[in-house]
């Protein structure tokens, strides 16, 4: 504005000074009311859906500057448009998130062809292993209370558990050896009955099925870990996973579109999904089990706990200290797992934390940049790989090298 109105005195010498400047106000006073009146139809919903006005965990972020969020705004928008919606059936939800505040967000597709339902920001959708990060953040409230220990043996809580050097700890890191519930033999299940969490540990406490590896040797991604965690909070609790979820993270962070799948019966009531080719994906023996999946949620909520662990009064620091680092260093490299999250330690000293996921057309990512308090959030109910191209988003917020993230 300044090099305009220099411009303008300059074409106008002859003019009178009062005269002059009075017309150079006006024009000053019109651009900032364009400027004022573009910024308010363009961040509406940032304003109305600021996490930090929403939720009861208080954090001391700063509130972005409008002019922050348009420059971010179009950076992401731009990238949305260029890796993810090249598909031009993309069917999600996408949000991306600083201090709290939403910078980015677009919800396009449907959550259910058949009945021509569109999938819109308060759908909640099965997010697949991101999941994950919610039993975790789960169990972990019930150790900040007192009620588990992370070096609590599994067997002291489920006597059944026949393995008595398998921790808390290790479950949460997938270090137990167990074997994946997926890959038993194939005289195990019958695959005309739904698998339920229970069956699962039945299963386990026969010895029916060995451990791949003696505890707490390496690490092996299993979901077998997550389902187990997902009992010790129901005997811990009393109450069914599902209920537990609700009273110990949903209800406090007031995730109202969010919930655990736990009834097969009525896997026509929630969100379907869908393969690369438009086809809906079907449901089996292996769609029963909770806490390793089946738990639905939308990118709001999930800023809304994504929020809420920079909160002291959620979890504690020396649990969120335990929960961010790595625990498997048996092999060189920097991707490591946490407790309930993938993390990959910079050579800035930074560590890039996520989680994603992917369960039959579901194909979902969650970023944590907590060192630039950044949150983007990807989720797909129809396949794309594509879903998984955000971790290239990471450079626009801080410094985070391609390298470094080379999954």
């Amino acid at each position: 504005m300044l090099f305009l109105y220099l411009k303008f005195l300059n074409n106008k010498q002859r003019m009178k000074p009062i005269y002059y400047t009075l017309i150079a106000s006006a024009l000053l006073l019109v651009s900032c009311k364009k400027e004022e009146a573009y910024l308010a139809e363009n961040i509406p919903i940032l304003k109305e859906h600021n996490v930090l006005e929403d939720k009861p965990y208080s954090v001391p972020f700063k509130t972005l500057e409008p002019e922050y969020i348009l420059e971010k705004g179009h950076l992401v928008e731009e990238f949305f448009h260029k890796h993810i919606k090249k598909d031009p059936n993309f069917s999600g939800s996408f949000l991306v998130a600083k201090n709290g505040q939403i910078i980015y967000e677009e919800y396009q597709g449907y959550s259910n062809k058949s009945k021509n339902e569109v999938l819109t920001e308060n759908t909640p959708i099965h997010v697949a292993s991101v999941g994950k990060v919610i039993t975790a953040v789960t169990t972990l409230r019930l150790v900040d209370e007192g009620f588990l220990y992370l070096d609590q043996s599994v067997s002291s809580i489920l006597p059944e558990f026949p393995h008595e050097d398998i921790t808390v700890r290790m479950l949460l890191n997938h270090r137990s050896g167990l074997r994946y519930y997926g890959y038993y033999d194939n005289t195990i299940w019958d695959k005309s009955k739904t698998i339920t969490n229970q069956d699962v540990l039945d299963i386990i406490s026969t010895k029916k099925v060995s451990l791949d590896f003696i505890p707490n040797k390496k690490f092996t991604y299993c979901n077998t870990n997550y389902v187990i965690l997902a009992l010790i909070v129901e005997k811990i609790t009393g109450d069914t996973f599902k209920k537990a979820v609700k009273d110990l993270v949903f209800d406090p962070l007031q995730m109202s579109h969010s919930f655990v799948f736990d009834n097969i019966e009525k896997k026509n009531e929630v969100c379907q999904s869908y393969s690369a080719s438009n086809r809906q994906m079907h449901w089996d023996y292996m769609d029963g089990t909770y806490g390793d999946k089946n738990i639905y949620t939308n990118p709001r909520d999930m800023l809304k706990l994504d929020t809420a662990l920079y909160s002291d009064q959620f979890l504690s620091p020396a649990l969120k200290e335990q929960m961010f680092k790595g625990y498997s260093y048996e092999t060189k490299g920097k991707r490591n797992y946490g407790l309930g999250f993938r993390l990959i330690e910079m050579d800035n000293g930074h560590n890039y934390t996520f989680h994603n996921g992917w369960w039959r057309g579901n194909t979902t990512s969650y970023i944590r940049l907590e060192q630039d308090s950044v949150s983007i959030i990807l989720f797909a109910n129809k396949y794309s790989k594509l879903s998984y191209k955000t971790i290239d988003l990471a450079h626009h917020f801080g410094d985070y090298k391609v390298g470094d993230l080379d999954l």
